[in-house]
């Protein structure tokens, strides 16, 4: 096993899985750990029953950050921008030109 670094947990197992989901999408690699200790919740210690989501310790700064932004949303709002493909002005939420497709290089 590798020595990998827990980078959430929570109760329900809905919102460990979607995380790790935000991860792999993201191209970080996760692991899910603890998904059936729950019935075990009274007799294990709190921290150990919890379903968490475990990646390789050179992703965790990046992860956690990820968490964070699928949790709370993005921390600040981006500002507007123009398309360097085809000069379109778009508002600072879109990563992609709607009129040429071009992506945003900020």
């Amino acid at each position: 096993m590798h020595a990998w670094v827990r980078v959430f947990a929570h109760p329900n197992a809905l919102m460990v899985s979607h995380v790790r989901n935000v991860l792999e999408s993201a191209g970080v690699p996760a692991e899910l750990r603890n998904l059936s200790l729950g019935g075990g919740a009274g007799e294990l210690p709190l921290g150990e029953c919890e379903p968490e989501v475990w990646v390789a310790p050179h992703n965790a700064d990046r992860a956690r950050a990820l968490v964070c932004e699928a949790l709370e949303g993005p921390g600040e709002a981006r500002p507007a921008w123009t398309c360097p493909g085809c000069g379109e002005r778009l508002e600072g939420a879109f990563e992609t030109c709607w009129a040429c497709g071009a992506h945003r290089r900020d």
